[in-house]
C-alpha cells in the first residue's frame, strides 16, 4: 500500500479513506475561500473554523444536499470528526500545523443537517433552454 493518505486511514480505523482524500481536496478550496489563494508557506494557513467553512463550500458543490449523508457515510458524524482527521495527518507529518491550532477549533462548527439540507439551495440556470424538436 503506497498511498498514505489511505494507509493512515486504514490504520486509524474511524473513518474512510474518501474522508482524508476529501480533507486535502478541499484545503485548496478553503484557502481560496480565506482570500489567501496567492500567498506562499505558513501565510497560507487556515484555521480550523475556515478549513470547515471551505470544506462545507466544497461539499455542497459536489454533494449538494446528500454532503451530511455522504460525511457520515465516511464515519464523519459532527465537525469535530474533522478535528481528529487534521491531527491524524499532522502527527503523521502529512499536514502541517501551527503553534496554536487546537483540535477544539473544530468543535460546533455547523450541523450538518441543517447546512445541507435545510439550508439548501437549488440553483437553477438564469434559462432553460427549448428541448429540440422531436425529443421527449
Amino acid at each position: 500500500m503506497t498511498d498514505p493518505l489511505r494507509k493512515l486511514a486504514l490504520s486509524d480505523g474511524r473513518y474512510a479513506p474518501a474522508a482524508f482524500q476529501f480533507l486535502f481536496e478541499s484545503l485548496d478550496h478553503a484557502v481560496r475561500l480565506a482570500g489567501r489563494a496567492e500567498a506562499e508557506g505558513a501565510e497560507r494557513h487556515v484555521s480550523g473554523q475556515e478549513l470547515l467553512a471551505g470544506m462545507r463550500s466544497y461539499a455542497l458543490r459536489l454533494f449538494g444536499p446528500l454532503g451530511a449523508q455522504v460525511w457520515r457515510s465516511w464515519g464523519v458524524h459532527e465537525t469535530i470528526d474533522w478535528g481528529r482527521i487534521v491531527f491524524l495527518l499532522v502527527e503523521s507529518g502529512l499536514l502541517n500545523s501551527q503553534e496554536d491550532d487546537r483540535i477544539e477549533d473544530f468543535r460546533d462548527g455547523f450541523d450538518f443537517d441543517q447546512a445541507f439540507v435545510e439550508e439548501y439551495e437549488l440553483e437553477l440556470p438564469a434559462e432553460i433552454p427549448p428541448r429540440p424538436a422531436g425529443e421527449a
